[in-house]
């Protein structure tokens, strides 16, 4: 049997060998992952920033307060004032969805039924981001996003 000598230049093509296959996993991680989701949220984040502190100085005035639940028949929301009592006469929607995706999200309206606003939808297992908003005659309006876990039905 014949043995080959380990040279110094075979050393270098190994080495760069196994270079080459990492910097080609890497790169083509990276391209996939910046093709797919640009990290734009929104256009001009100052402009967004200004409008939130507007929206949220507007919603802290009005003292309201929204929970929201997971039920089996879909979604069950809880609009109170800053006294605890239920806000009444809203019109509510919600917006469901996946934490990390806006894919698959789904428009529902919320109905009032003895004090809480209730939509249904089916929600596989998992963790899901609702976005309400419960606006009152007046048009003043109330936005809460939360995120709350389905269980798998038994």
């Amino acid at each position: 049997m014949q043995t080959r000598e380990l040279t110094g230049r075979k050393v270098l093509v190994i080495a760069l060998a196994a270079f080459g296959v990492i910097l080609a996993a890497n790169l083509t991680m990276m391209f996939a992952a910046t093709g797919t989701f640009p990290g734009l949220v929104v256009k001009n984040s100052y402009v967004a920033s200004q409008d939130w502190n507007r929206r949220t100085e507007t919603q802290r005035a009005l003292g309201w307060r929204a929970e929201a639940a997971i039920v089996p028949e879909g979604l069950a929301v809880r609009f109170t004032d800053a006294a605890g009592a239920p806000v009444r006469g809203l019109a509510v929607t919600a917006v469901i969805g996946r934490p990390a995706s806006q894919a698959g999200d789904r428009s529902i309206e919320l109905r009032e039924q003895d004090g809480l606003y209730r939509g249904a939808i089916g929600l596989a297992p998992g963790l899901w981001r609702v976005e309400i908003r419960g606006t009152d005659a007046a048009g003043r309006s109330f936005d809460a996003r939360v995120e709350l876990y389905a269980k798998a039905a038994s």
